[in-house]
Formats: structure tokens, sequence, C-alpha cells
């Protein structure tokens, strides 16, 4: 992903949502609907979680140093981690517990066409903040699915702000609905009703960001195609003939690691071993443009050697496993 494209999507967003949040708060001063000051707060979430998203992308640009000495790349996850936090709790539990209590003590909705109005100009600003983003991901979405990219995608900030704005978008059609019943019926129970909604879908959209930035936060290998290239790179026919075994780290959205143990022919010099190396690195590079560190292991391969570990996978001189168990 490409910095410039998240940044974008995210101010926009950032955007979006201020205007959004102050207008539902002065809805709610007006109106007494619960629906919005749920989606006040949901809106005051969200423009908190775009700062800790533009803090972290920040902080991540940073040199490495000899106590990190492979910089800083995974700031990016762990601000996005903290932004599922915030939603979960600061958008959805309180949506939730507002909702119960307009539920246990309802009211009619007052000066109702401050909350409508209100919702009908959010749904326009988000809609537009959300076009931003599918924008920005369609540029490096390619051939997959939307899901496929969300959960494939080693950059935090446009999945969360597609997240973020889809849940937003489905949020006001909820609260609309909450309001809307609440006017038609008189009873204000249906104003909390669509308030729980909400909640519940801040928090189960919270969790799957909580889930994929988790996965990031561990450690994810390069994508297929990206270890097809590499494997493809490393291996010159010559000198290196083969790959025994290899693995791939993220250590940020746009920095990847490698490291391989290659078969080179039994009689070669190690000043020949020593240029194969160097040639395969420049290939790697050439091929994946993000990988920035290497380590290219020299070996023999044996399979008697292979056969001997209980895990030839692991074993020095074992086979390469396959590029999706990377």
């Amino acid at each position: 992903m490409s910095a410039s494209g998240g940044t974008r999507a995210i101010v926009a967003a950032l955007g979006a949502n201020l205007a959004i949040a102050v207008s539902k708060f002065v809805a709610f001063a007006f109106s007494g609907s619960s629906s919005m000051l749920a989606e006040g707060v949901h809106s005051l979430a969200d423009s908190g979680n775009q700062f800790l998203l533009l803090i972290g992308g920040k902080k991540a640009q940073r040199e490495a140093t000899p106590q990190h000495p492979f910089g800083y790349g995974r700031e990016r996850y762990i601000y996005a981690f903290l932004v599922s936090i915030v939603l979960f709790s600061v958008g959805g539990m309180f949506a939730i517990y507002e909702g119960y209590e307009k539920i246990s003590h309802p009211h009619q909705v007052e000066h109702w066409y401050w909350p409508v109005g209100v919702l009908f100009f959010a749904i326009i600003a988000e809609g537009f903040s959300f076009r931003t983003a599918i924008k920005e991901s369609n540029e490096l979405r390619g051939k997959l699915s939307w899901s496929q990219f969300i959960r494939r995608a080693k950059a935090p900030e446009l999945p969360v702000v597609l997240l973020e704005d889809f849940g937003a978008l489905i949020g006001l059609v909820l609260a609309l609905c909450g309001v809307g019943l609440a006017l038609l019926t008189g009873d204000g129970v249906w104003d909390g009703i669509g308030t729980v909604c909400i909640g519940v879908l801040l928090v189960l959209i919270a969790l799957v960001l909580a889930a994929e930035t988790k996965s990031l936060l561990l450690g994810e290998a390069a994508g297929i195609e990206e270890v097809k290239k590499i494997e493809a790179a490393i291996v010159d026919g010559d000198t290196v003939t083969g790959i025994i075994h290899m693995r791939t780290l993220h250590l940020g959205p746009e920095e990847l690691l490698v490291a391989a143990k290659i078969a080179v022919q039994h009689d070669d010099t190690a000043a020949e071993v020593a240029k194969a190396i160097n040639a395969a690195e420049a290939r790697i590079r050439a091929a994946v443009p993000i990988t920035r560190v290497i380590y290219l292991e020299p070996d023999i391969y044996s399979e008697a050697e292979a056969a001997k570990g209980p895990d030839p996978a692991a074993t020095p001189g074992g086979p390469n496993p396959h590029p999706a168990d990377h």
C-alpha cells in the first residue's frame, strides 16, 4: 500500500467525522435522541481513531536504532490495534449502554427535523469519505474480493478506514430507522433499539479489526505472489540450484525480511558462493522492492540428511515447504 494513498483516505475520513460529530451533538441537544448521542460519540471515536492512524504512520518512519535494528514499521500495526479497542469501548459499548437506558426510560424525540436533517447530512459526508477509501483501495486491491483485501492487506490504514466508514453508513441507516419509527409510533423505545443495534454493529467491526491487526502484530509472511517472485529470483540454475527452505516476515507494511537456506554445488568455491548470494540478493530486491533485509545461508542439499529429522521442512538440508505455508 502506498503511504500517501492511506493518508489521503485517513484525512478525508477525519474531516468528515469531525463535521459529522459536531452536527450530531447539536441534533442531540435539540432533540434528546439517544441515537444521535450514540452516533455523535461514534463519530468522535472515529475522529480519534484517524488521529491514532496518523500518529502511527508518523512514528513508523523513524530510522532503525541499535535497540530496534529492524526499525519501527510495526508501529502502524500497534496504533491500528488501539483503534479497534477505542471503537469497541468508546463506540460500541457506550452505544449499547445508552440504548439500554433509552429502552428502560423512553421519551419522545423532540424537534424531529434536527436528527433527520443531520442524519441525511452525515450519510452524504460519510459517503464521500467511503468513496475516497474505495478509490484508494481499488488501486491496490487488484482481483481480490473486498473480504480478501481486508484479510490480506499488510498496511492497516485502508482496511481500518473502509470498515469504519462502512460501519458508519450502516449505523446512520439504523439511527434513521430508529428515529423514524419513534416518530411514527410516538414510542421512544424504537430510538433506543436503534441505538443498541448501532452498538452491536460497532462491537462486531471492532472485533474484526482486532483479529486482523493482531495477526499483523504477530508477524505475517509475504503474500503468495511475492513468495513466488522471491523464489524465482533466488535460483539462478548455476551456482544456486534450489531453495532448501525459506521464511518471510513483514517487519512493517512496506518492509519485508527474507531468510532462506539455499542449495549450492558441493565443489563451488567460497568466492563463487559469495558472488552468487550477492547476485541473488540483487535479484530479490529487483523482483520485490520492499524486501529490505535478506539472509541467505548456503548449504548442500542431502536427501539422507533431510530424512533424519522429524520435521524435514525445519531440518538443515531439508526440502522447501510449499509457498502457501510461509
